[in-house]
């Protein structure tokens, strides 16, 4: 008998990897508000009865709690909203967790960092700035202090889905370059860490396999910045003669992205390394890897 998986909030690029990488060996339940996949129901996770409800109902081994606004401008916009789906929907799958008596997956972010260390790894405290960032730590908290079996993972600069499901940085900059941009305008003071959704979601996959609880830190190896993402991507796609970037600092995008972003989000493994279930392969090889299988019609 496989083992059962409840998946909450698996509509967005994160939870594609996770369906892909989990759905041949575990029966799934996979779930979100928007139904944009065949393997999909729907469910609120905010509607707190309903989700408790469909848990039960399914009696699952786990349950993987996924989904989040992400998009910092609208989370600075809608504080309550962003509260209500970011933190309170956690209270409610570690309500469910302990309940069952089932370890729970929370996915957070290297974002609830403050940004001012070149580097964080696990034994780092958190200082969040922004809604986005304290809406996470507080689910995060809330998980470390009241959950019986639980793991975190932390991931980095999301990249994943490919075109469809992808609204990350990465996909902004391919979107403008298959637009015809012969200039990009990138900022220079911006460090952080890819992750690749498809090897973050095999290592979580081992990582719970290894019933080895706790918080981790889950990132492509090798730290790095926007810019150096950026000239990386041009160098894939063989259009250094074509294309010029333009080094600017963050003030330049200030009315589109007012939201505060932390100058540093590079994160390390530490305790990944320390178990020996580091799978995250370095962020130039996962880069092209997602390049290959993604863009090179779309381009």
């Amino acid at each position: 008998m496989k083992k059962k998986i409840f998946l909450a909030g698996v509509g967005g690029m994160l939870g594609e990897a996770f369906y892909y990488e989990f759905s041949n060996d575990y029966n799934l339940y996979c779930t979100d508000k928007d139904v944009n996949e065949k393997w999909l129901n729907y469910l609120n996770f905010c509607d707190k009865d309903n989700y408790k409800s469909e848990v039960k109902k399914f009696n699952p081994d786990y349950l993987f709690h996924i989904g989040a606004f992400t998009d910092l401008e609208y989370c600075e916009k809608h504080k309550e909203e962003t509260i209500k789906t970011n933190t309170h929907s956690v209270i409610t799958a570690v309500e469910i967790s302990n309940f069952l008596k089932i370890p729970l997956l929370y996915i957070s972010t290297a974002g609830i960092f403050d940004g001012l260390k070149d580097f964080y790894d696990e034994h780092d405290l958190p200082k969040p700035i922004g809604v986005y960032a304290s809406s996470k730590y507080e689910a995060e908290k809330y998980v470390l202090n009241h959950c019986t079996k639980y793991f975190i993972c932390r991931a980095g600069w999301m990249m994943g889905g490919g075109p469809k499901k992808d609204k990350k940085f990465i996909q902004k900059i391919l979107k403008q370059i298959k637009d015809g941009k012969k200039e990009l305008f990138v900022v220079n003071d911006k460090f952080g860490t890819p992750t690749y959704t498809y090897d973050f979601a095999r290592n979580t996959k081992k990582l719970i396999e290894s019933n080895n609880y706790g918080l981790y830190n889950m990132v492509c190896e090798g730290n790095t910045s926007r810019l150096e993402v950026t000239k990386e991507i041009i160098n894939i796609l063989n259009l250094k003669e074509k294309i010029k970037i333009n080094e600017v600092k963050s003030n330049y995008f200030s009315k589109t992205f007012f939201a505060e972003r932390p100058k540093s989000e590079n994160l390390k493994n530490s305790k990944l390394n320390k178990i020996g279930l580091n799978m995250m392969r370095p962020w130039k090889e996962t880069l092209r890897e997602y390049i290959d299988k993604f863009y090179i019609d779309y381009i």
